[in-house]
């Protein structure tokens, strides 16, 4: 039987994972990853770690489970806070959690249980196949939570060793699982946001690492100043929240890096600001060999909605023209490919 590490964070999903394979008749090790930054982010706050792994003490001791507590803190600066940072900084929008699943959970973690565990579990909402000896990323059964968008950057080898015990339930059928098992933490509430800063705000994150530049927001369509903002690196394509002006709603429609400009309109969806033509670089295909096809359903975004589309390339990027219009392109983000329900893999959406 198969030697099984499962990582848990103290949530629903996770430890429904866990339970599933316990009921399953495995006999897994579960693995909490610490990675909260205490001397990094101190300055902002307390991460609620700390409820999180009692949550974690909790359900592992009603599983009879062992647990052990692994310290990724400088992996998880090193692979994921620094590129979040990065992006920031060239005006661009990041996907932390992208990458702590391609250069933690799957990265760091890997390395570090070496090759004494044949898989590693986790609550994400996706599913593994195997077609003609290859590992496949297949979407969930929940599209509301489906997950694939989030795992598009693994590897083959990576995707080899994932397991994901929930991948084939709804959201409201593992909450029911964790009343039934009677989790300790059957009622607690889905977290929200980026992992490494917990109740943390982005923009205090944000602002502590890239600072404030006094610039204006002007407006797309006439090109007059209606209002400052504080950095362009504030916001993103598409973004409606934190403008704070009145006569709205008010929408990010495009930024300038280099003039620290923020074009903001009141008419978003209308039909200068569509987009058919999206571009991409620095593709991964979880089969480790690039698709024969040409025509692909993409998503520009966790959710799930999956456009159709077509990739051509040219030079050293690909251009994705799709059949629908969408406005909220965002440089720094990921276009997932998927054929059917299946996840081929991703790429970085580009400036053209």
């Amino acid at each position: 039987m198969n030697k099984i590490a499962a990582l848990v964070s103290g949530g629903v999903d996770s430890s429904v994972a866990l339970a599933n394979l316990v009921l399953a008749g495995y006999q897994p090790t579960a693995f909490y990853l610490k990675i909260w930054l205490e001397d990094e982010l101190a300055y902002l706050g307390e991460c609620p770690w700390q409820e999180d792994l009692s949550y974690v003490k909790a359900v592992c001791e009603k599983l009879g489970v062992p647990l052990e507590i692994v310290s990724l803190q400088r992996a998880y600066w090193d692979e994921v806070v620094t590129y979040t940072i990065a992006q920031i900084k060239a005006g661009c929008t990041p996907n932390p959690d992208i990458m702590c699943n391609t250069r933690v959970k799957f990265g760091a973690f890997l390395k570090h249980i070496g090759d004494i565990y044949d898989k590693v579990a986790t609550g994400h909402y996706a599913q593994v196949l195997t077609q003609d000896g290859l590992a496949v990323l297949k979407t969930s059964h929940d599209p509301i939570k489906d997950q694939t968008y989030f795992l598009s950057q693994l590897t083959q080898a990576q995707l080899q060793k994932a397991l994901f015990p929930i991948g084939h339930l709804t959201k409201k059928e593992v909450r029911a699982l964790a009343h039934m098992y009677d989790l300790p933490n059957k009622d607690r509430k889905d977290s929200q946001g980026i992992c490494f800063l917990g109740k943390i705000k982005f923009s205090d994150f944000v602002k502590h690492h890239v600072g404030i530049k006094i610039g204006p927001f002007v407006e797309y369509e006439t090109g007059k100043q209606v209002g400052t903002h504080e950095g362009v690196w504030f916001y993103t394509i598409g973004q409606r929240q934190g403008i704070g002006l009145s006569g709205g709603p008010w929408y990010v429609v495009k930024k300038s890096l280099d003039d620290n400009v923020v074009f903001i309109s009141r008419s978003y969806y209308a039909s200068d600001k569509q987009r058919k033509s999206v571009h991409v670089r620095d593709f991964n295909w979880i089969s480790g060999i690039a698709p024969a096809g040409a025509k692909f359903s993409v998503k520009l975004r966790h959710g799930p909605e999956l456009v159709p589309g077509e990739l051509r390339y040219i030079a050293d990027r690909g251009i994705i023209t799709l059949i629908a219009d969408d406005q909220g392109v965002a440089p720094g983000q990921f276009a997932a490919f998927y054929d059917g329900d299946i996840c081929l893999g991703s790429a970085v959406i580009v400036d053209e």
